[in-house]
């Protein structure tokens, strides 16, 4: 019997957990370590965000996939790895050894430069804690009769987390009653084409939302440029870069320059062949690409059969990222903005092409609606 240890319930791990329900590896054992009993999907963070979705309807609960797939559950944060000896550490649950170990623990996000902020800081990872903290902070924002909230971070994350944080803060508060700034560092959606920074740069001027180019660090008022002008707020949104965690530094992987784990083709460990990794905590380092979470769901597919290969001694099988991905950036209301390549266009047609590409992908984890068993999802 062989131990295949999935650290992490990222989205690509959702796959895996998928592949073992349909068709079980026979002599081989699978342990699940995560911190949370359910998965709450990135790309649906917005529209919850704006009051467009429960949170059930964005979230994969991990409990019937891992009865299906007769996986045994450690719930417990991992706190460090020893590749050497193919021991996995965990914050409470002890050393669990492996013959082959997956990770999809996913990043943290580096707010050491606003750590010094006076205004209440909410980072987007990990998303059950933000999901806690944006409830109560509407609630706050209700209680005072106003709002006023900088997100950092002019990626994608950052912009649809300001456009929706307008939108539900308007429906709640009315419009004149809200501030929303972007800080936008460098510039809006690096490494985007410029027809789409043009249209979501004219949209976040409709909503009524600042962009302010420049970097901030936290001051007691709330934000300070490098140029040293004050930008005060009551709240903070750090959609900024992200960073490994602490305890890969020592886990004996081979990293990449990025810090994360360095994996080839195939989503393998190029130190360790018996480890493979996916979704932000891994680097490509023959095909780089931006941490999104569209390449952790499309290396699901790819990871469940490679692990399965590795543990019957097989070689893993190629599978390389796409080279470019389409983005649909929700807005606020029940609209999106597409980009794909140079091409980039908006509208409510936009909104509902991503609702059924969201819904469609978190239904496939809902075993009961899989089945025929849990009916149709209630509209949002």
């Amino acid at each position: 019997m062989k131990h295949l240890v999935l650290a992490g319930g990222g989205h690509a791990h959702l796959h895996v957990l998928k592949a073992l329900a349909a068709h079980p590896w026979p002599g081989v054992e699978v342990t699940l370590i995560s911190p949370y009993t359910r998965q709450i999907y990135s790309g649906m963070l917005p529209g919850w965000m704006a009051g467009h979705y429960r949170l059930d309807q964005c979230a994969a609960a991990l409990e019937p996939l891992l009865k299906a797939a007769k996986v045994r559950f450690i719930q417990d944060n991992v706190s460090g790895l020893n590749a050497k000896r193919r021991v996995i550490q965990t914050l409470h649950s002890g050393d669990i050894a492996y013959d082959a170990l997956s990770l999809d623990t996913g990043a943290q996000v580096d707010v050491s430069c606003l750590a010094a902020t006076g205004a209440k800081l909410l980072t987007i990872r990990p998303i059950e804690s933000f999901v806690v903290d944006w409830t109560q902070q509407i609630n706050l924002f209700k209680q005072v009769g106003k709002a006023s909230l900088a997100v950092v971070g002019g990626g994608a994350a950052g912009v649809e987390l300001a456009l929706a944080a307008r939108y539900r803060l308007n429906l709640e508060l009315g419009a004149n009653n809200v501030q929303v700034i972007l800080i936008a560092g460098s510039g809006l959606l690096p490494g985007h084409g410029p027809s789409i920074v043009r249209q979501v740069t004219h949209t976040l001027a409709r909503c009524q939302i600042e962009v302010v180019r420049g970097y901030a660090a936290g001051c007691s008022s709330g934000l300070q440029l490098s140029d040293g002008t004050a930008i005060p707020v009551d709240c903070v949104i750090a959609a900024t870069g992200v960073k490994p965690a602490a305890w890969l530094a020592d886990s004996r992987l081979a990293l990449a320059p990025d810090g994360f784990i360095a994996v080839q083709d195939g989503q393998q460990s190029v130190s360790h062949p018996e480890v493979f990794a996916a979704g932000d905590v891994a680097s490509r380092i023959d095909a780089p690409h931006a941490k999104s979470g569209v390449y952790a769901v499309r290396a699901g597919p790819a990871l469940a059969g490679n692990l399965h290969r590795v543990l019957k001694g097989l070689a893993p099988l190629s599978y390389q990222p796409q080279k470019r991905s389409l983005y649909l950036l929700a807005t606020g209301p029940k609209e999106a903005i597409m980009s794909w390549g140079g091409l980039s266009a908006g509208g409510g047609w936009a909104w509902k092409w991503k609702d059924w590409i969201d819904r469609r992908f978190m239904r496939q984890y809902d075993l009961d609606a899989e089945n025929g068993m849990g009916g149709k999802r209630e509209p949002a």
